[in-house]
């Protein structure tokens, strides 16, 4: 696995001062993608362990809310392990703070399903890791500005905690991000 970037202070992808972690490599081919660079599973440096306590260094300061997964595609399969390291390394050092992941896949349709490329041995124990999950390919045609912490309005902000202690993962619990509550899907 490789990785484009990391941003120690990122204020973008999600609420409040966050550590991003940009990865490298993805099949969907978002039209307009702000990340085209990143596509390229060879783009970057290596991820190792090295690369992980960085991350965790990083994040070891009190105004860090959490850590934020961006791509590239963190649910390629070529990503998943390194991720599910890092992602479980992150939960058992800083159990108070929080972990947001961006995926062009759709939590219930693709990554739950048998039948999508995402779905290998890691995914259910990754998304465990994962406090809120942004689903959805960009879609140039509803890029909308205004949108907190998305790029187009087909994207949702799934309380992944919540959803998976729901008896139906087909309707995922959205995070409301003007209440800092959650919601379902079809309020």
């Amino acid at each position: 696995m490789n990785y484009a970037t990391i941003k120690k202070n990122d204020v973008a992808n999600g609420p409040g001062v966050r550590v991003s972690l940009f990865v490298s490599g993805c099949r969907h081919g978002c039209r307009d993608c702000f990340n085209r660079e990143a596509w390229d599973f060879s783009y970057g440096g290596e991820f190792d362990d090295a690369v992980i306590d960085e991350i965790l260094d990083a994040c070891d300061h009190g105004y860090i809310e959490g850590l934020s997964l961006l791509g590239g595609e963190p649910f390629e399969p070529e990503n998943q392990e390194g991720l599910l390291k890092l992602t479980s390394a992150f939960r058992e050092r800083y159990p108070e703070k929080n972990i947001w992941c961006y995926t062009g896949f759709l939590f219930d349709r693709e990554l739950m399903s048998g039948d999508c490329r995402a779905r290998t041995e890691y995914v259910e124990q990754l998304l465990r890791n994962i406090d809120i999950l942004v689903d959805g390919r960009f879609e140039a045609d509803k890029k909308n500005l205004m949108l907190r912490f998305r790029g187009s309005s087909n994207q949702r902000i799934i309380d992944v905690k919540a959803t998976l202690k729901s008896t139906d993962i087909s309707n995922p619990i959205l995070w409301d991000e003007t209440t800092d509550t959650v919601k379902f899907d079809g309020e």
